[in-house]
């Protein structure tokens, strides 16, 4: 049997790290604009999809443009590759490099996917974001989860240019995840009422109350 002295002499246990949370990072799943607008994909007892298709209005704006112009710069470059840039058609270049241009941002911005995935067979929610160029992911438990909250983030509006002043911020309806480590994910923007239904299905599957703060109701 031990005294107090020799248990005393005795190494403590270290102290482990807090294992994450989650897996991946919340800030890849923010956005700047004042709404997102997930549509329900898939609903089921147990599960629920959402997706979101990205900024459609100025993608098919830029479609639209950059298919207008092709009647120009088809003929500009055919000039250029019968006569060259020595020709009158050389000075006209920078047609097909802006047609090229409108082009790429349309098919990024057609390519801008989210996903959500309330799982309540595997207890977890996942978080999809696709593009292009990368595909990114954040998977989260539902025992961490510490609440659902319907609060209002500051959204900023326009921009500070020379000699004006500074752009300006509102409140915007957000619908957020807090985690128990303290940090939150965000889910959605919109309206007050389509993020009220939409969090109270979240709520149910994940077994959380939705949590809504006063100033987003006003």
């Amino acid at each position: 049997m031990q005294t107090k002295s020799q248990r005393g002499l005795l190494p403590s246990a270290p102290c482990l790290p807090h294992p994450d949370l989650m897996e991946g990072n919340p800030a890849e799943f923010e956005a700047i604009g004042n709404r997102l607008g997930f549509v329900i994909a898939k609903e089921q007892e147990q599960r629920l999809e959402l997706s979101w298709r990205g900024p459609r209005f100025p993608a098919y704006l830029c479609l639209g443009i950059s298919l207008l112009l092709l009647f120009v710069t088809l003929p500009i470059v055919e000039a250029i590759r019968l006569r060259g840039f020595i020709g009158p058609a050389g000075s006209l270049w920078y047609f097909p490099v802006m047609n090229l241009i409108l082009l790429g941002i349309s098919f990024y911005l057609l390519s801008q996917k989210r996903s959500i995935v309330i799982d309540g067979v595997a207890r977890k929610v996942t978080l999809a974001r696709r593009s292009m160029h990368r595909r990114i992911l954040l998977t989260l438990d539902f025992v961490d989860i510490e609440k659902l909250k319907l609060g209002a983030d500051q959204v900023y509006s326009g921009f500070a240019v020379a000699g004006s002043s500074a752009a300006q911020s509102f409140p915007v309806p957000s619908l957020r995840l807090i985690v128990k480590g303290g940090a939150s994910v965000l889910l959605d923007r919109g309206g007050f009422k389509r993020l009220e239904t939409l969090g109270r299905g979240i709520g149910e599957r994940i077994g959380r109350p939705l949590e809504v703060e006063t100033p987003a109701a006003r």
